[in-house]
């Protein structure tokens, strides 16, 4: 921030819209931190809806003392500083109350009565007192009516002696506690009701905020607003999801002036100095000696420091070297892309457009896309009261960067929010497992070949070689669109998806068998070589992701570049996509997973070998599994496959259903089939149990009436859940009974 380019382009750009009659000194009612001690921005006040209090106070008539107005406020200690009473000119409860004087209860000030549209009628009494020092809508209303400004506070948010001698040099609180005493005792205190409003809090440490008179130094906006609305009606910057223009317009179109003077220690010095002997204000891109008008030294530089969004604003370009004409400067602005966070579109987003505008002649870049912000899994806000951080560091070291990037991008869905847990991250280390073991598992079959010189027309890739490639290129696609939709969740799980369960699950498993056998080297060859293309796919579509890892393996495989992060993206081939490989593939693969859950209910080993019956009606399917038994045995674990289109169901025999293809499984001398019925009576017993105390609870009205609704839907989820336990434990009773 304070590297001597980027201080000479804050200094340029401060100068120009002072020369330019944009940036000006002025008294102003400002947020004031009492805690830092500094002017906020609007836009850096938290507004926060609180329970507070409406103190209704009279405040006497000068020529008729026994007459009085009563005024609502939520903030009596400031009637301290009271200089007028306004009502609506509309109003007629008050009119003949317009131009008279009222007497400031503890104080004994004159104050006039003044007629304002300003003034609601329907909030309190529709009479509200005036203090323009300490509200910026009664400092805009005194503007108009030529009344004084009488500040009571110091910086650090005490009372000054403009309070009063008896309300001097207390805290905002204990003035209010004194000042309410004295008008109750005195009998001004007509009424106190319960309200609720917003109050304003410093977005650094979360102290309440005094609007405060103050001199400071401010930007003209509106002009400057006007091109940045415009640029973004034309398109030349679009947001992304689009919703969040309207945001961004609905700020722009009610701006207001900028305040850009600070009062702390750190930042860019206010580039401005004060003749002590003139007056004279020095406004200058170098540092003066003296007075330019009356030449003397005794000169002193603003104790004010900027806004750090001000020199943020300027980020774009200056951190390209503007304002000398470098060559960066000329080939990275604009930008194509800025990704951020929806929390800061006004304080960041908004005036890197305007000042981009102003001093290069166009928009910084050319879309923006807003990131949803982190909640943890309950979707609550991160804080350390809470306990609910979730350190990205020691996830790092915990689990890997790759693990968490993965994690991040998975969960980015154009929202405002999402949910991280420690959890999810661990997911994708085991993710990140995954691909480590099945890149090793490559390399051990990749020692005897060199992929990089073979022609594919040299190559006879079977049935699950094009299966692999067809759905490769399904994920090339699908990838790529949605990563230039910006659907990185999509994205990150469509590859996810792919490499696990279609890759790792499926393709590794069934080829095993060419790969061990050494009968057929051209079948052997072509699955190497696809083994090979498939993992270097992979891993150029998971590079943005997961850039370690990748990088790493693909250092290991064979590669003709130099680093995979300038290896070409992987192209799209619509002719590797055949639907009738696919129809072919999901017949097999569902034969396999009908087996495997089969084995799974009847508590089964996945390991232990046995016979299968399958009745097929459909010759050209019988065909196709005919032609792959020797898959479906290894991955179904099986000693003997009989296939027909008139097998009886042998007798107790567990059956699985596959559209027109049924499978049985014999369960005699398989399975002790007393214990196992003994077993599955047990625990239908004991799931029996839970569901009666459950349903017990769901039909108590206590329960339902005074439950939270997300415990009842638990409750309710788990009785579906044991229901569906219960039915596949009858069911299975049934199967090894049945004869």
């Amino acid at each position: 921030t304070l590297d001597e380019g980027l201080s000479k382009a804050v200094r340029k750009v401060f100068v120009t819209l002072f020369q330019e009659g944009l940036i000006y000194r002025s008294h102003y009612v400002i947020n004031w931190c009492p805690r830092c001690q500094t002017a906020l921005a609007d836009i850096e006040v938290e507004q926060k809806e609180e329970k507070a209090k409406l103190y209704f106070i009279k405040y006497p008539l000068k020529d008729s003392l026994a007459e009085y107005i009563v005024v609502a406020t939520t903030r009596p200690e400031t009637m301290l500083g009271d200089t007028a009473i306004a009502v609506n000119p509309k109003d007629q409860r008050y009119k003949k109350y317009i131009g008279k004087i009222a007497i400031l209860p503890l104080l004994g000030r004159e104050l006039p009565i003044v007629a304002d549209e300003y003034v609601d009628p329907e909030f309190g009494t529709g009479a509200v007192k005036i203090t323009p020092a300490h509200d910026l809508n009664d400092f805009e209303l005194g503007k108009r009516h030529q009344l004084k400004n009488i500040n009571i506070l110091n910086d650090d948010g005490t009372t000054n002696q403009h309070a009063g001698l008896a309300y001097a040099n207390l805290t905002v609180g204990q003035c209010r506690e004194k000042v309410l005493g004295d008008l109750k005792e005195k009998g001004y205190l007509e009424k106190i009701e319960d309200y609720k409003h917003n109050i304003g809090h410093c977005y650094r440490c979360d102290t309440v905020i005094e609007p405060y008179l103050s001199q400071q130094w401010f930007v003209k906006m509106k002009d400057l607003a006007e091109a940045a609305i415009k640029s973004v009606e034309q398109k030349q910057t679009i947001f992304i999801p689009e919703r969040w223009s309207k945001v961004y317009f609905e700020w722009m179109y009610n701006i207001k002036d900028w305040c850009i003077s600070r009062q702390l220690w750190w930042g860019h010095r206010i580039p401005v100095w004060y003749c002590q002997d003139c007056q004279e204000i020095i406004v200058a891109m170098e540092d003066p000696e003296e007075c330019p008008k009356c030449h003397s030294k005794n000169i002193i530089q603003d104790n004010d420091v900027l806004d750090t969004w001000f020199s943020s604003a300027l980020w774009p370009f200056s951190t390209l070297g503007w304002p000398e004409q470098t060559s960066d400067l000329e080939d990275f602005y604009p930008t194509n892309l800025l990704v951020t966070g929806f929390d800061i579109i006004f304080f960041w987003v908004a005036r890197m457009i305007m000042m981009g505008l102003k001093f290069m002649g166009e928009v910084p870049f050319k879309e923006v896309f807003i990131n949803p912000l982190i909640k943890d899994i309950e979707g609550k806000k991160m804080s350390k009261s809470r306990g609910n951080v979730i350190d990205p560091l020691l996830m790092i070291e915990q689990y890997g960067a790759d693990a968490l990037r993965m994690t991040l991008a998975s969960l980015t869905i154009q929202a405002n929010y999402i949910r991280l847990s420690q959890d999810k991250i661990e997911a994708f280390r085991n993710f990140t497992n995954k691909i480590w073991n099945v890149a090793r598992f490559t390399l051990t079959h990749l020692k005897d070949f060199n992929p990089l010189g073979i022609q594919e027309k040299e190559l006879e890739f079977n049935l699950f070689d094009q299966w692999i490639l067809g759905h490769l290129n399904r994920c090339i696609r699908e990838v790529t669109e949605n990563l230039t939709n910006f659907k990185f969740s999509d994205a990150a799980m469509a590859i996810y998806e792919f490499t696990w369960n279609y890759f790792c699950d499926w393709y590794v498993e069934l080829v095993k068998e060419t790969l061990y056998q050494e009968e057929n080297n051209i079948k052997r060859k072509s699955t190497q070589y696809v083994l090979w293309f498939v993992l270097d796919n992979i891993l150029r579509l998971l590079h943005p992701f997961m850039p370690f890892i990748t990088e790493e393996i693909w250092q290991k495989i064979p590669h003709n570049q130099v680093s995979i992060s300038i290896a070409s993206w992987p192209s799209y081939k619509k002719e590797r996509i055949k639907r009738s490989i696919e129809e072919k593939v999901v017949i097999i693969q569902g034969v396999i997973k009908t087996i495997r859950n089969i084995k799974a209910e009847m508590n089964i080993p996945l390991t232990k070998s046995l016979d299968v019956y399958m009745r097929v009606v459909d010759k050209s399917k019988e065909k196709l599994l005919e032609e792959n038994l020797l898959y479906i045995k290894n991955l179904a674990h099986l000693n003997y496959i009989h296939i027909g289109s008139d097998l009886e169901k042998p007798e107790c025999s567990a059956t699985g259903v596959l559209e027109d293809i049924e499978i049985f499984v014999p369960l005699e001398n398989v399975i002790d089939i007393k214990a196992e019925i003994e077993r599955l009576e047990k625990k239908l017993l004991k799931i029996e149990k839970e569901i009666t105390l459950i349903n017990k609870k769901l039909k108590n009205v206590d329960f339902i009436q005074k439950a939270p609704v997300d415990v009842i839907d638990k409750e309710k989820e788990k009785m579906k859940e044991l229901v569906d336990i219960r039915d596949k434990i009858v069911k299975n009773i049934n199967t090894i009974q049945s004869k």
